[in-house]
C-alpha cells in the first residue's frame, strides 16, 4: 500500500498536507498552518461547539443509505455536517472539504452571509469567542433547511444548536438571528466547484500516509506513525488482522479526548470512516441493520422512526457535531457503562455482529460486555453492525435519560425499558440500566418479577424491590449511589405509569409506533 500525502479542499482548491503528526487535530491546522482563526477552541474536547466547522463530501459516498437524517444532510451533491473540530484529526478530511467561518462572507467583495447578518441584527453575539461555532451551525442548517424547501421552527433551531454553548447572551438572540436568517434575501452556498473537485480526489489511492513522531525515538530515530484509510470491508478485515495492535479509529468522538486531554500516544491507526459498507442501514429478516460505520445521528434516525419513543433520547445524545461525526458501532464498541446507546439497544434485544478477517460472529449485546471496559473482542476482531429486532404492535419501548444538564450532557443514569403487553399481563421484559454497574447491565430480577404478572401498581413495586438488590451503583461527581437506585426506582415507575392501559400516553405510543411500521 503506497503512502501518499493528505489531499482535502480548503478555501476553493485541493491542498496537500505532508508531515503533520497523524493525531493533528483539524483545528489546529486550520489555526496554525491555514492561518484561519475564526475557529476558535474553547474546550478542546468536543462539549461547548466554538470550533464546528462544515465538513462535506460527496453525498453518494457520505451518508448511511435510506435514512432520513442521512437525507437531511444533503445539499446540491454534498452531504455537508457540521462538527467539532478539536477533536478531528487531519487525516479524516482526506477525499473531503473543509467549511470554516472564512468561506461564508462573498469573496468579491465581502457581503455578510445571511446567517452572520442575522447574528448582527439581532444581537447574538457579546464576547464573540463562541459565535463563529454558532454560525457554521446555523449556516448548515440554513442550507439544508433551504434544500429541502421548509423552514424550521425556534425548537428546531435549538435542537440544531444544542451542541453550541455560550456564556454571554442567554441564547434569545441567537434564536432569533436562526429565524431572521430566513427572512432575509437568499445565499446559498456554491456547491458546484466543490463537486468537482471532490470528483477529482476521487481518483486518489485509499489513503495510507506516514509521518514521524518525534516524541518516540526508536533506534535513534523518530518512530514513523502510519494512517490507514481502508475503502472496503474485506480491506479493513484483512489490514486489521494484519495489524491487530493498531488504533481502530471510527468519529473520534471519544480517542480525540486521549491525544487533547491525556497526551496519549496512539502508534498506528486504521480508520474506519472510508468504509461505505459499514455506513449502511437497512432492513432485512426482521431486524434493523445498523452499520458499525454509521454515524450516531443516522443510526438514531432509524431507530426513532421505527420506535418514536426514544426521539427525545436521539436528540439528548450530546449535540448534533458529536452525533454527525460519532458512530453507534464506536459507541458500543466503547463500551462505557454511561454510554446512551447500549441501554436502548439491549432493551430492543439487539445483537452485535463482529469480524476477524473473513470469518464473522454474532452475539446478544449484553453478552458482549464482560467488565469496566472489558468485552469480548479478540485481537485483530473489529464491530462490523448491530441488529434490532424490528417492534412488534405489543411492545412498549421507553429511552430515559437522567443527567444535570437537558443538552449535550453525560448520563448520570440512563434507562432503556422495554416490556411486551397480552392485554393487562406482562408477556416479557427486557429492562436495561446505564451508570448502575460496571458496565451497561440488564435487571433480570426486576425482569422476572414482571413477567407473566399482571402490570399493576404492585407489580411494579415488586420490581422496584428486586432492582434494589442488583445493582450497587458508585457515587461520583454525576450523582451519588443512593441517588442513582433512587431514580432507577422512579424510572421504572414512570414506565408503568405511561404504559398501563388508562394512560393516553401508552395509546399514543402504540398508535405512533403502527403508524411507524407501515411507513
Amino acid at each position: 500500500m503506497e503512502t501518499r500525502p493528505i489531499r482535502f479542499v480548503h478555501r476553493g482548491r485541493i491542498v496537500s498536507v505532508d508531515g503533520a503528526a497523524p493525531t493533528r487535530s483539524v483545528l489546529e491546522w486550520l489555526r496554525e498552518d491555514a492561518r484561519c482563526t475564526g475557529t476558535k477552541e474553547g474546550c478542546a474536547e468536543g462539549d461547548c461547539g466554538a470550533c464546528t466547522v462544515i465538513v462535506a463530501e460527496l453525498a453518494d459516498s457520505g451518508g448511511a443509505s435510506g435514512t432520513q437524517a442521512a437525507k437531511a444532510t444533503l445539499v446540491g451533491g454534498l452531504s455537508m455536517r457540521p462538527v467539532n473540530a478539536c477533536i478531528r484529526f487531519l487525516p479524516t478530511l482526506d477525499g473531503k472539504a473543509l467549511l470554516s467561518v472564512e468561506d461564508l462572507a462573498a469573496p468579491s467583495h465581502g457581503e455578510l452571509h445571511p446567517v452572520q447578518q442575522a447574528m448582527v441584527e439581532c444581537h447574538g453575539s457579546q464576547c464573540g469567542f463562541c459565535t463563529p461555532g454558532f454560525v457554521m451551525t446555523l449556516a448548515a442548517s440554513y442550507e439544508h433547511h433551504n434544500e429541502a424547501g421548509t423552514v424550521p421552527s425556534r425548537q428546531q433551531l435549538a435542537d440544531e444548536l444544542s451542541g453550541n454553548l455560550c456564556r454571554c447572551t442567554g441564547y434569545r438572540p441567537i434564536l432569533d438571528a436562526g429565524q431572521r436568517m430566513f427572512e432575509l434575501p437568499a445565499r446559498r452556498l456554491d456547491t458546484a466547484p466543490l463537486v468537482a473537485l471532490l470528483q477529482q480526489l476521487r481518483a486518489d489511492s485509499p489513503l495510507h500516509y506516514v509521518a514521524p513522531n518525534p516524541a518516540v525515538v526508536e533506534a535513534g530515530q523518530p518512530r514513523q506513525d502510519h494512517f490507514f484509510a481502508p475503502r472496503t470491508l474485506d480491506q479493513l478485515a484483512t489490514l486489521r488482522a494484519e495489524r491487530p495492535q493498531a488504533r481502530l479509529l471510527a468519529g473520534c468522538t471519544d480517542i480525540g479526548l486521549w491525544v487533547n486531554k491525556m497526551f496519549r500516544d496512539l502508534g498506528d491507526i486504521v480508520y474506519v470512516g472510508e468504509v461505505d459498507e459499514l455506513k449502511r442501514i437497512g432492513e432485512a429478516d426482521g431486524a434493523l441493520h445498523i452499520g458499525a460505520g454509521a454515524a450516531l445521528e443516522d443510526a438514531w434516525s432509524a431507530l426513532a422512526a421505527r420506535w418514536p419513543s426514544v426521539n427525545e433520547a436521539w436528540l439528548r445524545f450530546a449535540g448534533p457535531p458529536v452525533r454527525h461525526a460519532g458512530t453507534m458501532g464506536g459507541n458500543v464498541a466503547n463500551g462505557s457503562p454511561i454510554g446512551d446507546s447500549a441501554p436502548v439497544l439491549i432493551a430492543l434485544g439487539a445483537s452485535i455482529v463482529l469480524r476477524h478477517g473473513p470469518a464473522t460472529r454474532e452475539m446478544m449485546l449484553e453478552d458482549f460486555y464482560l467488565d469496566y471496559m472489558k468485552n469480548q473482542l479478540v485481537p485483530g476482531e473489529f464491530v462490523a453492525g448491530i441488529s434490532v429486532p424490528l417492534p412488534t404492535p405489543t411492545q412498549q419501548l421507553r429511552a430515559y435519560k437522567i443527567s444535570k444538564r437537558y443538552d449535550c450532557d453525560i448520563s448520570a443514569l440512563f434507562a432503556g425499558l422495554a416490556i411486551e403487553l397480552d392485554g393487562d399481563v406482562v408477556r416479557s421484559a427486557r429492562f436495561a440500566f446505564g451508570g448502575m454497574a460496571a458496565i451497561v447491565k440488564r435487571a433480570r430480577g426486576a425482569e422476572a418479577a414482571v413477567s407473566g404478572q399482571p402490570w399493576t401498581e404492585a407489580t411494579v413495586q415488586a420490581a422496584m424491590l428486586a432492582l434494589d438488590s442488583e445493582f450497587t451503583p458508585l457515587s461520583d461527581l454525576r450523582a451519588s449511589a443512593d441517588y442513582r437506585r433512587q431514580v432507577a426506582r422512579g424510572l421504572l415507575k414512570r414506565l408503568w405509569l405511561e404504559t398501563r392501559r388508562s394512560s393516553p400516553l401508552a395509546q399514543a405510543s402504540v398508535w405512533a409506533q403502527a403508524d411507524a411500521a407501515s411507513a
